[in-house]
């Protein structure tokens, strides 16, 4: 059948941290941590250097800023509050803060929560503002809200990563909820998971376990203490400390949404969490925020990134950078596995580091790009289907097919074209591998290939049903591929070439 998966080995973590934190990334900052996890167990940890310059060496639970990171905790809480029915994504955010005035080439423009959290609002790209900016008081934030901000595009139609446009969330959930957002966050989602190492705060933290921050200008070869940026208004965005173990946590508590047994649904429902992981504002790629990954497309959901990986399909992740930090955080939706990364220094590189520690990983596991379980009337037609064409029995006879199947491909020509092939591929071999064992891919649940062996070739078969309430086939192919393959020679290379496929009950 379709690609399966190993487990990730301890062995297997080393070598794959080996190669993303290499020397290139151990010499850009003081301390370095990466770790690989899987389904939220950490299954390797490696570490490097000295947290604060002194003696102390880097360890499993020393504490990194991990800034941007914090927006995937912010959307996370805006969708509870949406969940109970707090908060309107789609109401305009002045029914929540009444003063917030926004404009674009001279008229009024209008947010929303959907807008600002999947950075589509019109706000420009404020990364350098906010990062010295972090601090500011809410009362400054909101002044500058009331005085009326500028859009430099308009509402909805381009991707710009807007810090104070994420930060207006922040504010609403004061609004709805009468605290500290911070306090929310706590409350809703760390205290409930366990998360215990992760705050908005440098304060509750032993001061032996805090990693400081550093800023190189000579690619590491001298470094200099870079204080913690104050955090106020736009904490919710960018203030947060954490810990690989953490970081594992909150990874699989968002990935295992894709599974039959998401963690902790009372916290946030699997299908909000899945709403996070939807791309709704698409990035163009190729581009240097993917470090030149094999990607068809690529986009921002709410509050974190979502790739499409032409070899292993979906990977969400994010990024974090402050003044003396980088972190990244990704993990690979069909099998659970991911890799964080901190660094004290803003020359680290985390993104570079994870991406590449990943990839490594996904590779030595042969993993699958997508978990696929085709309903059983798809299964059930292409055994039907399957046995006709073995059978030698004219199309007029295949089972489940619509009624316009016949009147898009009139059975005479159909029949002729299936000989043609027939006789392409030398013949039908006798004795056919049981159909679990041919099948080949499936892009979704309604879809599904699987293989005829011939003497010089194989035939794929494709049938492709339509939802109605008795399902039934709407599209079928057969093409000529070589032994061995699952494409044509004309077809280009897709992840759901590599879909594990489940036919449920076998």
């Amino acid at each position: 059948m379709s690609a399966g998966s190993r487990r990730i080995t301890v062995a297997t973590a080393e070598e794959v941290l080996a190669r993303g934190l290499d020397a290139r990334a151990r010499r850009s900052a003081p301390a370095a941590i990466a770790a690989v996890c899987e389904r939220g167990e950490v299954r390797g940890v490696r570490t490097d250097g000295h947290p604060r310059g002194d003696d102390t060496r880097t360890g499993r639970d020393t504490v990194f800023r991990i800034a941007s990171m914090s927006k995937s905790f912010l959307a996370a809480t805006v969708l509870a509050l949406r969940d109970r029915g707090d908060f309107d994504l789609h109401a305009p955010i002045t029914a929540y803060l009444p003063a917030v005035r926004a404009g674009h080439r001279g008229a009024d423009a209008v947010l929303t929560g959907d807008l600002l959290l999947s950075n589509r609002s019109g706000l420009g790209e404020d990364n350098a503002w906010a990062d010295r900016n972090l601090g500011a008081s809410r009362a400054e934030i909101a002044a500058l809200f009331a005085d009326g901000v500028r859009l430099s595009s308009a509402p909805g139609t381009t991707y710009q990563y807007s810090n104070l446009g994420q930060s207006l969330l922040g504010a609403a959930v004061e609004a709805v909820t009468g605290r500290a957002v911070e306090d929310v966050v706590r409350e809703m989602l760390l205290e409930p998971l366990g998360m215990t190492r992760t705050a908005h705060s440098a304060d509750g933290y032993p001061y032996e376990s805090l990693a400081g921050g550093f800023r190189t200008f000579d690619d590491g070869a001298s470094f200099h203490p870079e204080p913690y940026v104050r955090t106020g208004a736009l904490g919710c965005i960018g203030s947060m400390f954490s810990t690989v173990d953490d970081i594992a946590t909150w990874m699989w508590f968002l990935g295992s949404a894709f599974t039959d047994r998401p963690l902790a649904p009372h916290v946030l429902a699997p299908s909000s969490r899945i709403e996070m992981q939807q791309p709704r504002t698409p990035i163009d790629v190729p581009s240097g925020m993917f470090d030149g990954r094999d990607l068809a497309g690529a986009g921002y959901g709410y509050g974190l990134f979502v790739e499409e990986d032409r070899r292993f399909g979906r990977i969400v992740q994010h990024s974090g950078g402050l003044p003396g930090f980088s972190s990244h955080m990704r993990w690979h939706t069909a099998t659970g596995v991911g890799v964080v990364a901190f660094g004290n220094s803003d020359e680290f590189g985390a993104r570079r580091v994870a991406g590449t520690a990943l990839h490594e990983a996904l590779d030595r596991i042969d993993a699958p790009s997508a978990l696929v379980q085709p309903w059983p009337e798809t299964v059930s037609a292409a055994r039907a289907i399957d046995t006709a064409i073995l059978q030698g029995r004219p199309s007029a006879e295949y089972p489940s097919l619509a009624a316009h199947v016949h009147d898009d491909v009139p059975p005479g020509i159909r029949d002729a074209r299936l000989a043609a092939h027939v006789a392409t591929i030398g013949g039908v071999r006798p004795g056919q591998k049981p159909f679990a064992e041919r099948v080949i891919s499936a892009a979704t649940e309604a879809e599904l290939r699987w293989r005829i062996s011939g003497e010089r070739a194989d035939l794929r078969v494709e049938v492709r049903l339509v939802g109605v309430p008795r399902p039934c086939v709407q599209g079928l192919a057969v093409s000529v591929i070589a032994h061995g393959e699952t494409r044509t020679t004309e077809e280009i290379p897709s992840a759901a070439d590599r879909h594990r496929i489940e036919l449920v009950g076998e």
